[in-house]
């Protein structure tokens, strides 16, 4: 009979690779703290789709991370493909549901806008 093979990542390189993860993940809090700060809330449609935006991109790259984190924790080589088709498969069902949320809310926010102007009446 033959033994899954066992994936030995030496105990240094994890912690390298897992200190090296969150000093990205910290990186990225930033970058999106200050994307939060920087965008004010009338563009893109209002601030419900620039709110919409920025927790789906905190959402994915949680998800991107923890996928990274489950691949630095693998000791058996025959879970890298699961855990791959697994995350695979859980974005492109997070990618479509807010796909489909950010489209629903785009067309609100011109539509809500167009009333608006539509009462406010057009100048010349």
């Amino acid at each position: 009979m033959s033994k899954t093979p066992q994936l030995e990542i030496p105990t240094d390189m994890r912690k390298m690779t897992e200190q090296s993860l969150e000093q990205v993940r910290t990186a990225i809090n930033g970058y999106l703290q200050f994307f939060q700060r920087a965008v004010p809330g009338n563009v893109m449609g209002g601030s419900e789709l620039s709110n919409k935006i920025l927790g789906y991109a905190e959402r994915n790259i949680a998800s991107a991370f923890e996928f990274a984190q489950k691949l630095v924790q693998v000791r058996d080589i025959q879970d890298l493909p699961r855990l791959q088709t697994e995350f695979v498969q859980a974005q492109m069902q997070a990618m479509t549901e807010q796909a489909k949320d950010l489209s629903e809310t785009a067309t609100k926010a011109v539509t809500d806008s167009a009333k608006i102007t539509t009462k406010g009446g057009l100048s010349s």
